[in-house]
């Protein structure tokens, strides 16, 4: 876990956003070093703003701010990626959002964490899917 933060520091400082984070994209070798891999969505971040698309990261791994349709995003969309991976790890390699779907993953993020409401998550009703 400390090495996945490390990378994604290394990536941040750097102004990268890796954007597609799940366990098939962490290489482990056999003197137990992990390596990000698969930079295939990987954009620079940073300035100027740009808008990105909401299409990344696997479902399983796509923060709710992605999933309701936001494309202006930042670190925190990696971030949410390495903390779901850690809950993975610790669920013995049971994913801890496995959706169906945008709606069904949702779902099941807000059954654990609780359903935001605009006084807990500010701008949540102006996503450009939030319904």
């Amino acid at each position: 876990m400390q090495q996945l933060l490390c990378g994604l520091a290394f990536c941040h400082s750097h102004n990268v956003l890796h954007r597609d984070l799940k366990p098939q994209n962490l290489l482990i070798n056999t003197n137990m070093q992990l390596k990000l891999a698969d930079f295939g969505l990987a954009r620079a971040f940073g300035i100027p703003v740009r808008c990105y698309s909401a299409e990344v990261v696997t479902l399983w791994y796509r923060p709710p701010d992605v999933l309701f349709g936001a494309k202006l995003y930042n670190t925190s969309i990696d971030m949410w990626s390495a903390g779901c991976i850690f809950a993975e790890i610790s669920n013995a390699g049971r994913p801890l959002f496995p959706g169906a779907d945008v709606d069904d993953q949702l779902k099941r993020i807000f059954k654990m964490l609780g359903t935001p409401t605009d006084a807990t998550w500010p701008g949540l009703s102006q996503l450009p899917e939030f319904k």
